[in-house]
């Protein structure tokens, strides 16, 4: 909406508000009492990144004092299949550990490929290493709560905490309300069409001769660390 006010453009099936009032005021902190907090969600990132082609859905909820996420589908790994490299004791060569470094589609593919991707997936079996890979790479909790004033970088998970109880249950009744209302395909429906084609379907990218050879090729290299493995 803020887009389409910015070009004079209408658009009739907007349920958000635009930014433009708070854009163009010249008064600072919380311009607008009733924008308490924002919702974000996420569907997919890279097509192939799961068996099925299928999304990781996530719902948040972000206020001034807490960030409050749903997986949505917790049993899903949030960056892409692991290919079996959740084995600690799965060894990956040299030469793949280098491809890795470049190559994002190999393994978990909605992490971008770089130095630091393949340094944690090549040192993931060293206790002091473990839980960074873990964090980065490691399946989620559906329920996820932090406090962004005391826990910025959103490194402690108070959802199963007590003490937060209220707050995470206020927060949940106020995202569901919201996207029921909205009619959020992933709230109100049962099979949620994410679920299906067209949606969770090969794209034509990867349906033709070179995208299909190019599926191959992925799949011949993980079988190298997925046929071999070493006792680290």
């Amino acid at each position: 909406p803020t887009l389409c006010e910015a070009g004079r453009v209408h658009a009739s099936s907007m349920t958000a508000r635009s930014l433009m009032p708070i854009l163009k005021s010249t008064r600072s902190g919380q311009v607008e009492a009733s924008r308490s907090f924002a919702i974000t969600g996420l569907e997919r990132h890279v097509a192939i990144s799961r068996e099925g082609f299928l999304p990781y859905p996530q719902r948040s909820l972000r206020t001034a004092d807490f960030l409050y996420i749903v997986n949505c589908e917790p049993s899903r790994w949030p960056m892409g299949d692991s290919h079996g490299l959740d084995d600690l004791s799965v060894k990956v060569s040299d030469r793949r550990i280098e491809e890795i470094q470049r190559n994002t589609m190999l393994v978990f593919s909605d992490f971008d490929a770089s130095p630091t991707k393949a340094w944690l997936i090549s040192h993931r079996h060293e206790p002091e290493v473990t839980p960074f890979f873990l964090q980065a790479f490691g399946k989620r909790p559906k329920y996820e709560l932090y406090n962004v004033r005391s826990d910025p970088d959103c490194m402690r998970n108070l959802a199963r905490d007590a003490l937060h109880g209220a707050t995470l249950k206020e927060l949940h009744l106020c995202l569901w309300t919201l996207l029921t209302a909205l009619g959020d395909p992933r709230v109100v429906e049962e099979p949620c069409r994410f679920e299906l084609a067209p949606f969770a379907s090969n794209i034509e990218k990867y349906c033709n001769e070179k995208g299909q050879a190019f599926l191959a090729e992925l799949h011949e290299k993980r079988s190298e660390w997925q046929l071999k493995k070493s006792s680290l």
